[in-house]
């Protein structure tokens, strides 16, 4: 995984940015959770965050936005990059996992889980969460055929990411109801399984 001294320093604005950002979202995701997603205004995220509506829209296009927005994917992504030439692409996502979840903070965990939680639960962000894994799978050809050194039109890459992107989805869906603790382990033996070749 990249050290401190290796990732780049966002600027001032870019801070605040993000800080405004992640302030909107836990609000949200406060409010969601004790009065239900539908129940939830955008005005009252608003007012929680202390922001005007305008400000929240220029973050967030639609309320869908604010609990789909997942701040760890381009983490994810660089700890994956970051991982030894040598480890396989379904190694290199099992080490990138742990190294990123076991370097968040509690809350923050805590918090991922509550906003995983709610897009499998509510049914409109569901449909949207299940719309966003046609980019994301893209994205992850790409990865895994940058680290096979093949293209990613090659039918295996291609086949290759599906079944890891699937292994993930099902430890996602079936975490629902768990403990942290339990999904995060689920997570790992899903794709140790993986790694064998799927033999039943």
């Amino acid at each position: 995984m990249l050290s401190a001294d290796d990732k780049p320093k966002p600027g001032l604005r870019e801070r605040k940015k993000a800080k405004t950002r992640a302030a909107i979202q836990r609000c949200a995701l406060r409010l969601f959770m004790e009065q239900g997603y539908e129940e939830t205004t955008i005005e009252q995220i608003a007012e929680a965050a202390e922001v005007s509506p305008s400000t929240f829209f220029r973050y967030f296009p639609t309320k869908e936005d604010v609990a789909l927005y997942d701040d760890l994917d381009p983490v994810l992504i660089a700890s994956f990059n970051a991982q030894p030439a040598e480890m396989n692409p379904i190694q290199a996502m099992r080490a990138a996992l742990r190294a990123v979840f076991e370097s968040l903070p509690h809350e923050e965990l805590e918090r991922q889980w509550e906003r995983s939680s709610l897009l499998l639960t509510v049914p409109e962000l569901r449909m949207r969460l299940l719309d966003q894994f046609t980019d994301l799978n893209s994205e992850m050809t790409q990865m895994i055929a940058k680290r096979a050194r093949r293209r990613p039109d090659d039918f295996a890459v291609r086949a290759y990411s599906g079944a890891l992107l699937g292994a993930l989805l099902t430890s996602i869906f079936d975490g629902v109801g768990e403990t942290l603790d339990h999904f995060l382990a689920r997570m790992d033996a899903t794709l140790e399984y993986l790694e064998t070749g799927l033999r039943l």
